[in-house]
């Protein structure tokens, strides 16, 4: 029997980094916009919903196609609030409303504009073909712990991040990477017992860089723009 397979984005209203963040026109369409878009593109996903504790963020992801079949409480939308919380109350309320058990949750956060559906659609892939229990999206790493990160004392004394392995330049170093929010997908049960979204056994589907940009800041989101545009010329 075919997994049932639930698609979610999960977008607050309140961003500290980035006012509005979720529904802040980018190149002239409301962010969340973007994650729906690609998420419908992908085949398997059974249910597309979007989890917010705003209204007017709710009634814009109606208008792109998405269903908001509750709100969510304010208690699982402050910055301290887990968003696994969130993920296994989506779970749950979905299995209530609908009568139907949730295998496979995909995730498609609303920050990571860039991404394609078939970035969604690997990850999925990826968890159904192996015994992982999620799967996420990861990128080249620009800096390595192991040579050009350091921790600075009170002092101003700066130490690498891991030293001690006599690296000399970033070809000896070992390969390191970016967790990105491009994509994820995760057991449902893995979830709805997890404390943690990594603690279980972990895969991963790399990403290019120019599809993985994150959108934390308003700096993040002039570099994500920028990109949006000149992909849309060509």
């Amino acid at each position: 029997m075919k997994p049932y397979i639930l698609g979610a984005i999960f977008a607050r209203g309140g961003s500290k980094g980035l006012p509005g963040k979720n529904i802040k026109l980018l190149a002239g369409k409301p962010l969340i916009s973007y994650a729906i878009e690609a998420a419908k593109k992908v085949s398997q996903l059974d249910e597309l919903i979007v989890s917010t504790d705003d209204q007017e963020i709710a009634c814009i992801a109606k208008q792109s196609g998405a269903k908001v079949p509750f709100i969510r409480p304010k208690e699982l939308a402050s910055d301290e609030s887990p968003e696994i919380l969130s993920w296994k109350q989506a779970i749950r309320e979905v299995e209530n409303k609908s009568g139907k058990k949730v295998d496979v949750l995909v995730v498609i956060p609303v920050t990571s504009p860039l991404r394609l559906a078939k970035d969604i659609d690997s990850c999925l892939q990826k968890l159904i073909s192996s015994d992982a229990d999620i799967v996420v999206t990861i990128k080249e790493s620009e800096r390595n712990p192991y040579f050009n990160m350091v921790t600075v004392d009170e002092d101003d004394n700066a130490d690498l991040v891991i030293s001690g392995e006599n690296v000399t330049h970033r070809q000896k170093a070992p390969k390191v990477y970016d967790l990105t929010t491009v994509a994820y997908a995760a057991k449902a049960s893995y979830i709805l017992k997890a404390s943690h979204v990594l603690e279980g056994k972990v895969k991963s589907v790399l990403i290019p860089k120019e599809r993985a940009v994150d959108i934390d800041d308003l700096h993040d989101f002039k570099i994500a723009e920028f990109l949006m545009k000149e992909r849309l010329k060509q």
